[in-house]
């Protein structure tokens, strides 16, 4: 009848448990009362903000976060940064149940940058990992089959991994078809370089004759980038408090809260 007898809950989207619901810690021990307690506070807050949003008139389509805070927030508690990045993955898993109930068609994340390709190789090693792993159970994921949620990435991929790369080629297939609502993943990305990428092309097919120099514009120069088959963001959230956009989707949010 101990503790010891209790069965462990399941993990939620087979990459990180929902600690805050189920009050369990890693090792598998019921957390203290006062953790319980919030969490069931926090829940009621919760409820309380999802009713207002979905009151509210003005409605987003596009929701754009920039994941950023994770390792401060670990070193803050004396943890490991690998502890921090998961952890952060964790809330992405609820902020993505958020966005399917609050009907938001669009929901991009820069996850990775290519400045954060110069950090520590064991840093890197465990994030690729994480997303491996978070890629290949969403793509698994029943709620993101029955909520028709296709699932892309972009940035430079010649810069990940080949495991990475098998795994966004993986998640990509099983949700190509889809067009209800669309998970971006910003990995290796730069919106400089993405800048970069839809200059040249406008260059050579003007070099070439293809394209007249009074035909370049806006419109033009948005269908080139990597996001040309989404609407611009509505709204753009930096995790960590900062407030600094850190080359992420630098056209695109010209005229974003």
């Amino acid at each position: 009848h101990g503790l010891s007898s209790m069965k462990r809950p399941k993990r939620r989207w087979g990459l990180t448990q929902t600690v805050e619901a189920n009050g369990w810690d890693e090792g598998g021990d019921v957390l203290g009362i006062s953790n319980r307690l919030g969490d069931v506070l926090g829940s009621a807050v919760e409820a309380k903000l999802l009713r207002q949003v979905k009151k509210h008139p003005d409605k987003i389509n596009h929701l754009a976060i920039i994941m950023d805070g994770n390792r401060r927030f670990a070193w803050s508690k004396a943890l490991e940064t690998e502890i921090g990045h998961k952890m952060g993955k964790m809330k992405l898993e609820q902020v993505l149940d958020w966005v399917l109930e609050l009907d938001i068609h669009y929901f991009t994340v820069y996850a990775l940058s290519t400045e954060n390709l110069n950090r520590p190789a064991g840093e890197l090693d465990g994030l690729f990992k994480l997303y491996i792993e978070g890629l290949k159970d969403i793509a698994d994921d029943t709620r993101i089959h029955e909520n028709k949620v296709k699932v892309q990435i972009i940035g430079r991929r010649e810069l990940l991994p080949d495991s990475v790369n098998e795994a966004i080629r993986y998640a990509e297939e099983k949700t190509a078809d889809y067009d209800k609502f669309t998970f971006t993943v910003c990995l290796a990305y730069g919106s400089r370089e993405e800048m970069l990428d839809a200059i040249k092309s406008i260059a050579a097919d003007h070099s070439s004759g293809e394209l007249a120099l009074d035909s370049i514009d806006e419109s033009e120069v948005s269908r080139r980038l990597y996001t040309a088959e989404m609407p611009d963001p509505d709204l753009v959230i930096r995790t960590s408090g900062e407030e600094r956009i850190s080359n992420f989707l630098l056209w695109q949010m010209a005229y974003s809260e």
